[in-house]
């Protein structure tokens, strides 16, 4: 079977205080890439116009954190961002990397999921050759299919500009993401995992709690809300099912946990590593481990 996801494109925190959520993953020892303001498509075809979130991004050469702020009230919001806020802000977005939107959205829709179609996202960023158009294709899953956060797949066309060699060394040693944490209400939980197997092509192989999703590079955890407490003990509880954690790997757990300590936040240990709480790293928990 030939996979068009390939792993964990990025994860998405968003907030309205992007500058204060820039300086805590800073502190957390995150070089992160300079700010940048979106141009976004609404629709299949239809041409990015500026809108009113701009991000900066924790990049690992494969996978990133996008840092996202709503920077600008009064503009354009097609891909319907502020509503999404006004929910609650926090871990809110998870996108799955492929090479090929198009395909990747023809078996979606044949596996029975609905989707916004191939959309268009371009921003300009600086290089070291000057200013560049970074672009990338898009494909949403319907967010009322989706309970547990703003699902997609997403598609590198110009990845050379986004995953710049100055951008991809941090303080805290950070290499990749190794997994997301997804907490399912015990209702939905079937249906949640079954509709990840389908889209990752996998199966899903049982971790004490956790059913772990695997396709090449992208592990995705998912754990019932009965269950919650056993892996995120004295956590905040977002929704009914919600994006809860990502896991960060580290050169050396050590150096990166002095890093964090040293910024003043909080950490707790782990089997494999530490761990920050979502009340420390707006709304998304950080387990960091060696890999």
């Amino acid at each position: 079977m030939t996979r068009d996801i390939h792993g964990i494109h990025h994860t998405g925190i968003l907030t309205r205080d992007l500058d204060g959520l820039e300086r805590a993953y800073a502190s957390f020892g995150f070089t992160l890439s300079p700010r940048s303001r979106h141009l976004l498509g609404g629709r299949p075809g239809q041409a990015p116009v500026p809108g009113c979130t701009a991000n900066r991004c924790a990049l690992f050469g494969g996978s990133y954190i996008e840092l996202l702020g709503i920077v600008d009230e009064s503009a354009p919001d097609p891909w319907h961002t502020k509503a999404m806020a006004d929910e609650y802000e926090g871990f809110r977005l998870l996108n799955l990397d492929t090479d090929d939107a198009e395909s990747a959205n023809r078996r979606l829709a044949d596996a029975g999921l609905r989707t916004s179609g191939v959309l268009e996202l371009e921003r300009d960023v600086d290089t070291e050759e000057g200013t560049r158009t970074v672009r990338a294709r898009a494909v949403h899953i319907d967010p009322r299919s989706t309970p547990e956060g703003y699902v997609g797949i997403a598609q590198h066309l110009t990845r050379q500009y986004v995953h710049q060699p100055r951008y991809l060394s941090h303080p805290n040693g950070a290499r990749g993401l190794g997994a997301v944490l997804i907490v399912a209400d015990d209702v939905e939980f079937d249906a949640i995992t079954n509709r990840y197997i389908r889209m990752l092509q996998t199966t899903a192989e049982h971790d004490g709690p956790i059913a772990a999703l695997e396709a090449t590079a992208a592990r995705l955890e998912i754990v019932r809300a009965s269950d919650a407490e056993k892996v995120l003990p004295g956590e905040p509880v977002s929704a009914s099912s919600y994006l809860a954690a990502m896991t960060v790997l580290v050169h050396d757990v050590d150096d990166a946990r002095k890093i964090v300590e040293s910024g003043g936040t909080a950490t707790r240990s782990t089997g494999d590593g530490f761990f920050v709480s979502a009340r420390h790293a707006y709304g998304a928990g950080l387990f960091f481990a060696a890999g």
